[in-house]
């Protein structure tokens, strides 16, 4: 009889083996003759060597299946070990799909123009996503990020946000550096935690396969088989943006969002959103889209306040 020991990563345990290790007993039930013992992150497994090799095949699988879809039933188990090969075309039918979502949710482009940004960001190696706070930009975006980090497109995911909010000075508020620009980062963290699990999220910031930074940490940086999101890109400079832009190594997707109408720079400051948008629209490989009031997703009093304050700004 040989033993192995097979360690779950980026896995949270109690999530993969189920209530009351329902996992294990369906891979009892469908293995006999092989010994199961889990403990912790770690499964031991006691058997012939050829069952062992077919247990950790269709274990495998089963990681496979709950690393896309953030979710283990007892019938999806059933279908997958007793399948042929062929479960990856399991719930795949729909093309609008982004990412399977924290418990299963089913991240996908909303509106048409959302649609529009997905299939842009597919032809082109860099997007500006431009309009008004609702619209989906940036959690499209960070969806588009996922996606090509599971499908192993790239290594890492970039976000980044320059420091500039409402007038608010970082030197004035409490705490060390991570504790005042968080508050910042704050909205690039919500997406993320609607589409990866907890601990695999910790665990990608742990190891940098996802960072989140202020756009000052980006100068001097080449940034390679990455996704790179920079928000809020209506507060950078003229000298910001261009550092940014300039950033892009091989293998690189970029995606920039912005509202030019919630600019938060100093008066005569120009933004350097509103000049990349001018200098760079007829430049083949950047794509550009314009969302509107039609794609807010948020509660539906948003979309009256955007109309109500266009008619008042432009009186």
């Amino acid at each position: 009889m040989t033993e192995r020991i097979i360690e779950l990563t980026e896995i949270n345990p109690k999530d993969f083996f189920g209530t009351q290790n329902s996992t294990i007993a369906q891979l009892k039930k469908y293995f006999p003759k092989i010994k199961i013992v889990a403990r912790g992150n770690n499964l031991k497994i006691y058997g012939e060597s050829e069952l062992l090799d077919e247990f950790e095949k269709r274990l495998e699988m089963l990681i496979k299946y709950f690393n896309k879809y953030n979710k283990l039933d007892e019938n999806s188990i059933e279908r997958i070990l007793t399948s042929t090969g062929k479960e990856d075309k399991i719930d795949t039918n729909a093309k609008d799909i982004l990412v399977h979502g924290v418990s299963g949710k089913l991240i996908k482009a909303q509106t048409e123009n959302q649609r529009k940004m997905v299939a842009k960001m597919l032809k082109n190696d860099m997007l500006f996503a431009v309009g008004p706070a609702g619209t989906g930009k940036t959690y499209t975006a960070v969806a588009l990020a996922v996606k090509a980090l599971k499908e192993k497109e790239v290594r890492r995911i970039i976000l980044t946000r320059p420091a500039v909010e409402s007038g608010e000075n970082l030197g004035f508020l409490p705490g060390d550096l991570k504790e005042k620009l968080d508050p910042y980062m704050q909205p690039l963290y919500d997406a993320l935690r609607d589409m990866i699990p907890h601990e695999k999220l910790e665990a990608y910031i742990e190891k940098g396969t996802i960072q989140i930074a202020p756009l000052a940490f980006m100068r001097g940086r080449t940034l390679d088989n990455a996704f790179v999101i920079l928000d809020e890109a209506q507060n950078t400079t003229h000298s910001q943006m261009k550092m940014f832009l300039t950033r892009m190594g091989k293998h690189a997707k970029f995606i920039i969002t912005g509202d030019p109408g919630q600019i938060d720079l100093p008066r005569k400051q120009v933004s350097g959103l509103k000049e990349s948008l001018l200098a760079l629209k007829d430049i083949e490989g950047i794509a550009q889209i314009y969302l509107d009031d039609k794609d807010v997703i948020r509660h539906r009093l948003v979309k009256r306040i955007i109309t109500a304050y266009k008619s008042i700004e432009t009186e």
